[in-house]
């Protein structure tokens, strides 16, 4: 089967033409080498290929007949991935939530005014503590 339809019949991309994207772009690696879209894929292969900023290392167990469901993709597959991948993906959601909520634009002179208060009186504590 292709890497392209494997890809997409164990759900990891939502549409064939997002996995031939990716593979256009060199992040579908098999068995170590650059895949591109029509590259046949056997049971036993280790395939690697990054979405959303992780790397995802799958081992190929079985060709699905077509697409399945989502309870059934891990016949198919076996997902090594480490999981430090996942909280680091964690980790930026949060860093990027705790600055700014999504959709509130660019900061006002209000926000900035309270950014330059709160700095300011952090550098006047580091003074104080140091003499």
């Amino acid at each position: 089967m292709r890497i392209d339809k494997y890809l997409w019949c164990v759900r990891y991309y939502k549409t064939r033409n997002m996995v031939t994207e990716v593979c256009k772009k060199n992040h579908v690696t098999v068995n170590g080498i650059t895949a591109k879209p029509s590259k046949e894929v056997f049971p036993g292969d280790k395939v690697t290929f990054r979405k959303d900023q992780i790397t995802y290392i799958i081992t190929v167990l079985d060709i699905p007949p077509n697409r399945v469901g989502a309870k059934l993709a891990d016949i198919y597959r076996r997902d090594e991935t480490p999981e430090e991948s996942f909280a680091h993906l964690e980790m930026l959601k949060l860093s990027k939530a705790h600055y700014r909520k999504f959709g509130e634009g660019r900061p006002t002179k209000k926000d900035r005014r309270d950014l330059d208060d709160f700095e300011f009186d952090t550098n006047e504590e580091q003074e104080d503590e140091t003499e």
